[in-house]
């Protein structure tokens, strides 16, 4: 595994974790709808990233037109 997987997924875990405790400790409310939902999907789409090398940003990017010779995600 690369230190850029790595990095993912520890990333992804600490973004998600610090949403899961803060809700455990009654600081947030994630039961009702809210953009801290869209930090957790942040968060788990390093996650998923790290192990998978799939990145749907990298999709949509290249997708508008963007182009980068070396890309961290596989398309």
């Amino acid at each position: 595994m690369k230190v850029f997987s790595i990095i993912g997924i520890f990333a992804g875990a600490v973004i998600m974790g610090s949403l899961s405790a803060a809700h455990l400790m009654g600081q947030i409310n994630l039961t009702n709808m809210s953009w801290l939902w869209l930090t957790f999907f942040v968060g788990a789409n390093l996650f998923q990233m790290g192990f998978t090398g799939f990145c749907p940003a990298t999709k949509l990017f290249y997708a508008i037109g963007l182009k980068d010779k070396q890309s961290s995600c596989k398309v």
